[in-house]
């Protein structure tokens, strides 16, 4: 694949995953907007709080399914393509690995392109990393929650085929995006701004990463001045459902409207601009009893424009405008079904 369709598949997949690069900072400033208690009948007055979100997990070893589903979609509005990327994680808290966070083990990780087979990445299963929940965000390489760029660059599926450098990315957000809605939102955040201030129903607050550019930090091949620029990050406590027999805390998110520009170079003194943004939104559903995350869904609308340099020095390059939504699904497993899943993929 050439290089400027690599670039359209980095951006694909990374609009939405540095929003919580910052999610450490201090918070915006703007004033949460406060519920009214509803009047409830006596034997349901404690539907309305107060809740405690910001209470530690039980010690506890859990297993998780994610499912992301990338429609592409013509000016026309039909649909041009859709990728599916389903990965399998096993999480050990810290205190039970004995490790500086938590210890996560991927069971399988398949790709499938539009309506055909899935296709296993080898080189991920059986792979595991520490997500370091006290300091989540940049480690001293630059790189988000610590999950390693070179892991992903130089990926085979299970068929022979080849995934080459940027390639490799949309693979990459899928942790990216896990940990973003598992950790970095249905965790406290240090300095307030997180989800520690949601104590009632209706309760809504702006989360510490809105507003805040972290860079676009893609390896080399990323020049300095790609930023992604978030909106106004919104937490609000819907109300409780039941998952899987568990009473949750149900927690919507909506981004607001995030901007993007990153520069490629393409030569000496040529680069590829690519510009856009984008607004995703869902819920977040933690289990009251445990504090352990039981279900994400996320829907996100994405448009973007790339800036092709022209061949001539005065002229004017071609631009190509793309748009395309994400559809996620987070959700708690039990052990058997994360064995299952690995035994599928082998």
């Amino acid at each position: 694949m050439n290089r400027v369709l690599w670039v359209i598949v980095v951006v694909t997949f990374l609009l939405a995953c540095f929003l919580f690069l910052q999610a450490g900072a201090e918070s915006s400033g703007t004033p949460a907007k406060a519920a009214t208690k509803a009047k409830l009948p006596k034997n349901l007055a404690g539907l309305n709080g107060p809740f405690d979100l910001a209470g530690e997990r039980i010690p506890e070893v859990r297993y998780y399914l994610q499912e992301t589903r990338v429609v592409h979609f013509g000016f026309d509005g039909k649909r041009t393509g859709m990728e599916t990327y389903t990965v399998t994680l096993r999480c050990v808290p810290a205190v039970l690995s004995g490790k500086s966070g938590d210890e996560y083990m991927v069971g399988e990780f398949a790709v499938r392109i539009g309506p055909g087979e899935a296709e296993m990445i080898p080189e991920l299963a059986g792979w595991s990393y520490v997500f370091p929940v006290d300091t989540p965000g940049l480690d001293e390489r630059g790189q988000v929650f610590g999950i390693p760029h070179e892991k992903f660059m130089n990926l085979t599926t299970s068929r022979g085929g080849e995934i080459a450098g940027a390639g490799g990315y949309p693979i990459y957000n899928s942790f990216i995006d896990f940990h973003a809605f598992c950790d970095v939102l249905a965790r406290p955040t240090a300095g307030g701004g997180g989800i520690q201030d949601l104590r009632t129903i209706g309760h809504e607050i702006v989360h510490a990463s809105a507003f805040t550019a972290p860079p676009l930090n893609l390896g080399s091949g990323i020049k300095k001045g790609s930023v992604f620029r978030n909106g106004e990050v919104k937490l609000t406590l819907k109300g409780i459902s039941i998952v899987d027999e568990a009473a949750c805390a149900v927690v919507g998110y909506d981004s607001g409207e995030n901007t993007l520009r990153m520069i490629v170079p393409m030569g000496i003194d040529r680069d590829i601009e690519i510009v856009g943004g984008s607004e995703y939104l869902g819920d977040i559903y933690i289990d009251l009893a445990t504090r352990w995350v039981r279900k994400v869904r996320l829907d996100e609308f994405v448009v973007w424009e790339t800036r092709l340099p022209s061949i001539e020095p005065a002229g004017t390059g071609q631009k190509i405008p793309q748009t395309h939504a994400r559809h996620l699904l987070i959700r708690m497993i039990n052990r058997e079904e994360f064995e299952r899943n690995q035994s599928i993929g082998k």
